[in-house]
């Protein structure tokens, strides 16, 4: 699906920003955070612009939110056929290098929740260290 189909699918305007954070998303196919997007960009956004962009992709289901142990929050393209996040899944994160995956293939374990609440989110983070940092990287 086009980055314009994602948004239209959405019922959102085809905004520039909107175009070339989602775009940029689905390229890189692993959770960034704001300052690594930031950073990507060819055209830069300033700040407000690009969380503002971030958010409402979020609240339309089109990016989803995961935090990692670090505290720094990133964020994936949901769009199952593409190279996008298919949905809710697990990701790794490296405590070493701070990479986020995700670890898609995979389901999030099934929760039972109480009565009377309601579900604004779900994520689940696996850490440790990365292939690219290794055991060895340790030893040095």
């Amino acid at each position: 699906m086009t980055v314009e189909e994602l948004l239209s699918k959405a019922k959102l305007r085809a905004t520039h920003q909107r175009k070339v954070v989602l775009s940029l998303l689905i390229e890189k196919a692993s959770p960034l955070s704001h300052s690594e997007i930031s950073s990507m960009l060819t055209e830069p956004l300033d700040k407000v612009t690009l969380y503002r962009t971030l958010q409402t992709l979020k609240t339309y289901g089109i990016v989803h939110q995961v935090q990692g142990l670090d505290g720094v929050w990133r964020f994936c393209a949901h769009d199952p056929e593409s190279k996008g996040c298919p949905g809710d899944h697990p990701h790794f994160l490296c405590l070493h290098c701070g990479k986020m995956i995700c670890l898609t293939g995979q389901r999030l374990p099934r929760v039972e929740v109480p009565e009377g609440m309601t579900v604004e989110g779900k994520q689940f983070v696996v850490y440790g260290c990365c292939s690219e940092c290794g055991p060895e990287t340790e030893e040095k």
